[in-house]
């Protein structure tokens, strides 16, 4: 009997100890371009707390990134600046210090605005050439590519299919991040108040979209920087930032 119940009880620790975040409902709906908005409600069977992700996923055979920058006031808001620049979608882009001076490399119309940084938070690099999007991480950054977009930010959250190890687990937060994977598909995101290593082992071990697995992604600034766009097909989508930013990631066809 003692060797049933020491069973069992091993039985009930791994479960707990395996829990993962699970999928509560979702909602797909059509934007422009083939860009499709993906609502994600999810649900942590351990802990019971539960999440919300927003993605705006699309081909990057038809679309490619662009970052917009705002180097001197009057600095607007997310949802004007897609409106005005005719983008499918954006979010808030990277790290910047209290005269809103960019933190990291940062290329904007193929200009670069700022140097690459070596640090232990921004350790990757959002990208975008006339080619592809990628995600690299800062030692697999060659100046001899050209892009015509680029954000230093991190840390990194997923490489190669998995959570990243050694994220931070107890300060929740709005997140921003931007992610890749197979078959030519990108995406960026929003996710409700969680930790750096909660929103990794959402990306990592859920299906978010169905014709999407994620193979890297990247942590945007987040907190009150942190804000999401994305034009349906008819009106917008959008979950504004809680303070000013000095730049933006915008989807824009090719």
């Amino acid at each position: 009997m003692l060797r049933v119940k020491a069973a069992l009880l091993f039985l009930a620790v791994a479960v707990t100890a395996h829990a993962d975040w699970t999928i509560r409902s979702a909602h797909s709906e059509p934007g422009r371009a083939g860009i499709v908005h993906r609502q994600v409600s999810l649900e942590d069977s351990e802990t019971n707390d539960s999440a919300t992700i927003d993605l705006a996923v699309f081909s990057t055979k038809s679309c490619t990134l662009r970052v917009i920058d705002q180097p001197a006031p009057p600095r607007t808001d997310l949802a004007q600046v897609m409106r005005q620049e005719r983008c499918l979608a954006g979010v808030n882009g990277g790290y910047f210090d209290p005269d809103y001076a960019p933190i990291g490399l940062l290329i904007s119309d193929g200009k670069m605005i700022a140097p690459l940084q070596r640090a232990r938070l921004i350790t990757g690099m959002l990208a975008a050439s006339p080619r592809e999007v990628q995600i690299l991480r800062v030692r697999e950054f060659s100046r001899q590519q050209k892009f015509n977009a680029a954000v230093q930010c991190g840390p990194f959250l997923v490489d190669q299919g998995r959570s990243v190890r050694g994220l931070e687990k107890t300060r929740t937060a709005r997140r921003t991040f931007a992610a890749v994977g197979s078959v030519n598909r990108a995406a960026l995101g929003f996710c409700s108040d969680v930790s750096l290593a909660e929103l990794a082992k959402i990306l990592a071990t859920t299906r978010l979209a169905d014709d999407f697995r994620i193979e890297r992604a990247l942590n945007l600034d987040g907190g009150s920087s942190s804000a999401f766009w994305v034009a349906h097909e008819s009106g917008a989508f959008s979950i504004p930032e809680q303070k000013t930013v000095r730049d933006f990631v915008g989807v824009v066809p090719k």
